[in-house]
């Protein structure tokens, strides 16, 4: 794959009203989910090299556009996606599923996290967006009202569109 970092890509997705463009063109999301996956050799939840590009190859080939990942994908990930034309959706996980606002340790390593994972992608031509926030649950929004979780992400938003101002996120 080229040298993307701090390129300005027209591959990379970009909003226009509703739709999304890819090279503006309407881009249509025709995706699947990929993982999580048994950790492998390297310890990365994903599969070995040979595996993923075996399987990017199927999904382009039966009109796949799109993958998203529950947990954040090793580089190499993305360069194999660029190379079947697919963009992934990228995971961001964090402990969302627990009061994770009354730590304040937790608070800035959730964001630390965020950022590094970010850092590591920004610019690459295969990202279609970055998940935050994903399934938030009901029980912990009640807890802290919306407000506090709207505040939260927005501050995660804030964080990475600093990192990587041309991506999109979710």
């Amino acid at each position: 794959v080229e040298d993307w970092k701090n390129m300005t890509s027209p591959l990379r997705p970009k909003v226009q009203g509703k739709f999304l463009l890819v090279n503006n063109e309407k881009f249509y999301i025709r995706g699947v989910t990929y993982g999580t996956f048994k950790p492998n050799e390297e310890g990365e939840n994903y599969p070995s090299l040979e595996i993923i590009e075996k399987d990017f190859a199927m999904m382009a080939e039966y009109g796949i556009n799109s993958v998203r990942t529950y947990t954040v994908p090793p580089l190499h990930l993305l360069d194999i996606a660029q190379k079947f034309n697919l963009k992934v959706l990228v995971g961001l996980p964090w402990e969302q599923h627990i009061t994770f606002l009354d730590e304040r340790e937790r608070v800035r390593d959730i964001e630390k996290r965020i950022c590094e994972s970010v850092t590591k992608f920004a610019g690459h031509p295969a990202i279609l967006a970055y998940t935050l926030g994903n399934e938030i649950p009901a029980n912990i929004v009640r807890w802290y009202g919306k407000e506090k979780i709207e505040k939260f992400i927005k501050q995660l938003y804030s964080a990475g569109k600093k990192i990587d101002p041309e991506g999109l996120f979710t």
